[in-house]
């Protein structure tokens, strides 16, 4: 590993919360295709197995930053442990009502329930954030969790889907649950590295959505996420067309590992200029990757344009959780983090769903036509939003702590007239 990035765990601490985060955060590439794979073996019904693994992507996008905002407000110990308990309690159901061919209402219902499970990616950069916050580290810190991002999503559908094929149906989401119990009771045994909660800071201060910059990111993530869902259906039903259904996985997994190389290269680097320009640029050049695409003819064409797409996936990620810095005050770090993550969960279901669309009716060439015109929006609206962008939020940095202190002294007062 390169210099920079060992000595990012020169910090006591790190290696263990780290390495917890990575067991956390397999669930969310093995859940989802895990589900798909269980009760598509069990009752033969892909649509089922669609709109339940809908309905998981949907609750968490509606949970998680909800479940973020009161990590903020409590710490991540209290706030996690009991919503990881939900998740895992649904998913256990799940399991039972798949196995025993409960009636579909309970699955959907359960797949509600999984969707509690917290954004695991948001609270580990929340504590790199406390760790190396306005030093170059942070920089670096978040490339190496945008690189860990990818080799889950390599290796997460993998064993979801091998587990499911080769010993026993429910075994791919059992697995994964059980990630998720170990990643999150680890991470918040580490109270050393938990981030101070701010339960002042969130008196009527509202949601982190307030800040104009975030909403400009949210929006544009929207877009970026319904590229991702659209390139795995298209690519998934381009490779049975081609013959090699089994061909696609690889192929996808070329895609992350552009993006995983990408963000390795990415973290080694020092940028002087502003970071708004870094991610609009980002976000045209993912854009404009997926033109090649509509010119694509057979699997190692995609396979080599998929992996140069994925090149620029990283660093506008990593881009983005510095931007997110910037315009969302320290005290709601976290729920601004997961809010990105939600747009990207609301994009996805809505790309795979117009891709799978346009398959049906026009094969599966056409459906890259989803990814490209999901790229010019993206675009649209980052260029719409950039002035917002450059505008940081009043209360950041340094800043964020002045006006805490100030609220605090005032709160104070207000509490101490109240008791005279």
């Amino acid at each position: 590993m390169p210099s920079p990035y060992r000595a990012l765990f020169a910090a006591p601490g790190s290696k263990g919360f780290s390495a917890a985060g990575f067991l956390g955060r397999m669930p969310l590439s093995m859940m989802g295709v895990g589900v798909v794979t269980m009760v598509s073996q069990l009752t033969g019904r892909y649509g089922l197995a669609g709109a339940l693994s809908a309905t998981i992507a949907l609750a968490a996008a509606v949970a998680g930053p909800q479940v973020s905002r009161l990590v903020d407000r409590h710490g991540q110990r209290r706030v996690l442990r009991p919503a990881t308990l939900v998740a895992l309690v649904a998913a256990a159901g799940l399991l039972a009502a798949a196995h025993w061919r409960w009636p579909d209402w309970v699955l959907f219902v359960c797949c509600a329930g999984v969707g509690c499970v917290p954004s695991v990616g948001a609270m580990v950069r929340a504590r790199w954030a406390a760790l190396y916050r306005g030093t170059p580290k942070l920089h670096t810190a978040y490339s190496f969790e945008s690189v860990v991002d990818e080799v889950c999503f390599i290796f997460g559908p993998i064993i979801s889907i091998g587990l499911s094929t080769a010993w026993f149906p429910e075994a791919g989401p059992l697995l994964a649950a059980c990630f998720l119990a170990v990643g999150v009771f680890w991470l918040t045994a580490q109270r050393a590295t938990e981030p101070v909660p701010h339960p002042r800071e969130h008196r009527g201060g509202g949601s982190a959505l307030r800040s104009r910059g975030l909403q400009v990111l949210v929006a544009t993530f929207v877009a970026t996420g319904a590229i991702f869902g659209a390139v795995d259906v298209v690519t998934v039903a381009f490779a049975e067309e081609e013959g090699h259904q089994a061909a696609a996985s690889l192929v996808l997994a070329l895609y992350a590992a552009g993006s995983c190389v990408a963000g390795m290269v990415f973290g080694l680097l020092h940028f002087a200029g502003a970071p708004e320009r870094r991610w609009l640029l980002g976000v045209c050049a993912m854009a404009v990757s997926m033109i090649p695409l509509l010119l694509v003819g057979n699997l190692p064409f995609l396979a080599v344009a998929l992996f140069v797409a994925g090149l620029s996936i990283a660093p506008t990620m990593i881009t983005t959780m510095s931007l997110i810095e910037q315009h969302v005050p320290r005290a709601q770090l976290t729920e601004g983090m997961t809010w990105v993550s939600t747009g990207l969960a609301v994009g996805v279901a809505l790309g795979s769903s117009a891709a799978g669309w346009v398959i049906d009716t026009a094969g599966a060439r056409a459906g890259y036509v989803v990814p490209a015109v999901a790229g010019a929006v993206a675009v649209v609206v980052g260029f719409l939003g950039y002035r917002r962008l450059t505008r940081p939020a009043p209360r950041r940095g340094g800043t964020v702590e002045q006006h805490s202190e100030r609220e605090d002294e005032r709160e104070d007062g207000r509490e101490e007239r109240h008791l005279a």
